[in-house]
This record gives C-alpha cells, structure tokens and sequence, in this order.
C-alpha cells in the first residue's frame, strides 16, 4: 500500500511539472501574439503617419468615369456618363457586305498597331488616349480602363470616325457634337489630373496602342454608365457590361469586323480641344499690331559714302596660322577635337 502511495505521488508531481510547463507556453504563446500585434498596428500608424495626405482629385469622391462629375448641365456634347452618337457613314455598302443574320456573339478586335507611326504621331497618341481613359474612367478597374481604351481604337479603325486617336477623342469639340464630354464640358481645364491615377490610365493606354485587346467589347463603338439611358441605347447591341458602363455596337453589317476596315491615317493632330469657329479672339491676341511690310529705300536716295555698304570686303591676304597671330589656345588644349589614331 506504501509503494502505491509512493507512486501516485510521484505521478501527481509529474502531471504539476508538465501542467506548469503547459502553463507556460501558452503565457509565452500569448505574449507572443500580442507583441506581434503591437507591432502590426504600429507599423500601420507610423505608414499612415508618413504617407502624404491626398489632395486634388486623388481626395476627392467619383463616380466611375470621372466626366459624370465634371460635365456641366449647360454644355454641348454627350449625356453624362456616356459617349456621343454619330451618324453611319453615307457610304454604299462594300460589294462583299452580305445581307447580315442578326448575331449575337461577340468578336474581339484586331490587335492596334502604330509600328509605321513616326514618333510625334506616337506620343500624341498617347497623349490623346490617356487623357480619355483617365477622364473616363479614373476610378475604374483596369478592366474598365480597357474596354474604354478599345472603344476609341475601334473607332480610329471604323469609317464613320477620324482616322487618328486624337481625332476620335476630341472629335466635335468645335462645335456641339462633341463625343466625350470632358473634351468640351471645362474638365481639362479644373486642376491637375493626379499622378497615380494618370500612370495608370498611361499603361492602360500604352498596352492598347501596343496590341492589347480587351475580347469581351467587341466591336463595341458607344458606351454609357448605368446611371443614365441614351437615346441609342435601344437602337444597338450591347455586348458587354464591364465595370460602370455598358458597351454597344451597332446592327447589321456596319457592326461587324468586317466593317472596321479603316487604316490609321497618321498625322495626329495637337492633342486638346479644337478651336471653336466661332470662339471669339483673346484680347491679348487682338491687342497686338499687325505686321506690316518692311520699309525700302530707294537706290537713288543712298548717299554715295554709304551706297557699297553691307558688300562683303576681301582679305588683303590670306588668312593662315601665320597672319592670325599667336593662338590664345593653352598647349594641352590646341589637339582637342582631332580624331583619335
């Protein structure tokens, strides 16, 4: 009876030992955890704390497609939130423009191509395409970049638009058929885009110029958000909702790929708004002089003292090293520009 005693005690004292050490581990287990969570929220503070605070547009609240915010009910051009229309083009069908069984798939367009551009041409293209994907949707997913993007490249390829980028983005911002709202509405003109969200919309813009299509547009040629309702909106075919807007082509065969035949006409105009006919000449511009012709005196009033002046005179000798005396050149200077043997 002793020895079972003697035996439970040491049991118990064992079972003490490893509840303790349990104990233990799980204080530390916690300590641990707290600690890491300590540092977790301090490192957050500290980023917080030294992240610059937005300003301009970055602080500000958008509806995706920052034109819906910046179109003034008073301006000329598209609904809010939607791209214009544009009348097809009075053109005679092709004679391979077969009559066409309504089709509701969707066919990706061609890769764009600016290979044979010359640099200018690129660069305004650039341009021009970012200042539409950032205007248009800024706070859009890049998906939503895209299918913008490959909305305006379907149109640089189809007859009835310009055959430039520039052309297709501020197209009738001269008049009140303008096609994007920010082109006419003052939008360029309220502040500065903001940094991170314009070099998103540049590589957006870059990829699509460089060949990324967005497949699930389409042929797609209009686009509007779901906060309003065009008129031609009933009149095409949508063939896709991506993001804010839904994307639309048109029916028959101006709709089809076969239809975006139009090839990149280079030439790219300045990328911004064009001038109004009918915009009134700044003051500064009409307070200055007109140029008028430069006055000529008559041969037969020079005197005669002055009559050969202007006539180039020829050395009395020739120029050499010799006659134009000592070099102020230094020595270790007088080789510099001679080619190297």
């Amino acid at each position: 009876m002793r020895v079972w005693t003697i035996l439970a005690w040491v049991q118990t004292r064992r079972l003490s030992k490893l509840g303790m050490a349990g104990l233990c581990a799980v204080l530390l287990a916690g300590v641990s955890a707290h600690a890491a969570l300590r540092a977790i929220v301090d490192q957050r503070a500290k980023a917080a704390h030294s992240a610059a605070p937005p300003t301009g547009y970055e602080a500000e609240d958008h509806f995706p497609g920052a034109a819906y915010f910046y179109t003034a009910d008073e301006a000329p051009g598209p609904a809010r939130g939607a791209t214009g229309t544009i009348a097809l083009p009075d053109l005679p069908l092709p004679p391979d423009a077969t009559p066409q069984i309504p089709d509701a798939s969707i066919h990706a367009a061609a890769p764009f191509s600016l290979a044979r551009a010359s640099a200018v041409d690129r660069g305004r293209a650039l341009q021009c395409l970012t200042t539409a994907i950032y205007y248009e949707a800024a706070t859009e997913p890049d998906a939503g970049q895209q299918a913008v993007a490959q909305v305006i490249l379907n149109r640089v390829r189809h007859p009835a638009f310009p055959a430039t980028v520039c052309g297709v983005v501020f197209q009738g911002s001269d008049h009140a058929g303008c096609q994007f709202s920010f082109a006419c509405d003052g939008a360029l003109q309220r502040g500065t885009p903001g940094s991170a969200a314009w070099l998103r919309a540049l590589k957006v813009a870059a990829a699509a110029l460089n060949g990324h299509v967005m497949p699930q547009v389409g042929m797609a040629t209009h686009y509007h958000t779901y906060a309003v309702t065009p008129a031609w909106n009933r009149s095409l075919v949508m063939t896709a909702a991506i993001g804010a807007h839904f994307f639309h082509r048109w029916q028959g065969w101006w709709g089809t790929p076969a239809a975006f035949r139009q090839s990149y006409a280079g030439g790219e105009p300045v990328p911004g708004p064009l001038l109004h006919p009918a915009a009134p000449v700044p003051a500064i511009v009409a307070a200055l002089p007109l140029p008028t012709a430069k006055p000529v005196t008559p041969p037969a009033t020079v005197q005669a003292a002055y009559a050969q002046s202007g006539t180039p005179i020829a050395p009395s000798r020739p120029v050499t090293e010799a006659t134009m005396g000592d070099s102020q050149i230094l020595d270790r200077w007088k080789d510099s520009g001679k080619p190297l043997r």
